[in-house]
């Protein structure tokens, strides 16, 4: 990491992603311990969800770790977390039917989605690469490099920003299920929409930090040159 004044341009990202993750925290341990009246685990009343959207050929299997949910749309796999996938919380109902909106957007060829999915590949090598081709190119005083090294930087940033759309559309998605499905009471609803809405923050958050990191290495950039 290079350090010099430019670095407390991260700070607000860094605060805004502890607040978001706290209220993650909260919203989910408040609401996974609230059970639904409907009573079937998530893995199930997702099943049911897939199935009013004509997607029964959608996989639902467990997968290790604390809220590592998420739909693979290369396989249609949708994986669920240990604490998710056989609860039948108002948290754990509410996340599965994220990624059913997931699932959905890709039945649906929702542009955001198929474009994020495009760009993963060169978003990992880019990432990796960025700041030590950035670094080198402070090391070699040659600008070149350190262009090349915000260029594949940017792409995090570009696909941070994609993901916003991705995931606020996929919570739009789950809560018109769950309210067209009718297996969730008004006040379960609500805590769904609490839930979703607090972990749409840390993308938010996350943007935000890619973003005043990209600034950050501009600016650096500028000040070498100068």
């Amino acid at each position: 990491m290079y350090l010099d004044s430019t670095i407390f341009l991260l700070l607000p990202g860094l605060i805004l992603g502890l607040w978001a993750q706290a209220k993650v925290k909260s919203a989910y341990e408040k609401y996974s311990q609230v059970r639904t009246q409907y009573g079937v685990p998530a893995s199930v009343a997702v099943q049911q969800l897939l199935r009013l959207q004509g997607m029964d050929d959608i996989q639902i299997t467990p997968v290790s770790g604390q809220l590592t949910d998420h739909f693979d749309p290369k396989t249609d796999t949708l994986r669920l977390s240990e604490g998710v996938y056989g609860s039948a919380s108002v948290a754990a109902v509410g996340i599965a039917a994220h990624e059913a909106g997931h699932a959905l957007q890709k039945k649906e060829n929702y542009p955001f989605l198929s474009l994020r999915t495009y760009l993963v590949p060169a978003v990992n090598i880019g990432s990796n690469l960025a700041w030590p081709i950035f670094l080198l190119g402070i090391l070699f005083s040659w600008e070149p490099l350190m262009i090349a090294g915000i260029a594949c930087f940017a792409l995090a940033v570009l696909f941070s920003l994609i993901t916003l759309p991705v995931e606020f559309d996929a919570s739009r998605r789950a809560m018109a299920m769950l309210t067209n499905s009718g297996i969730l009471t008004q006040e379960e609803l609500q805590g769904v929409r609490s839930v979703l809405t607090a972990a749409a923050l840390t993308y938010v958050a996350s943007f935000i930090s890619a973003l005043m990191q990209l600034l950050r290495l501009i600016l650096i950039r500028n000040r070498r040159r100068n």
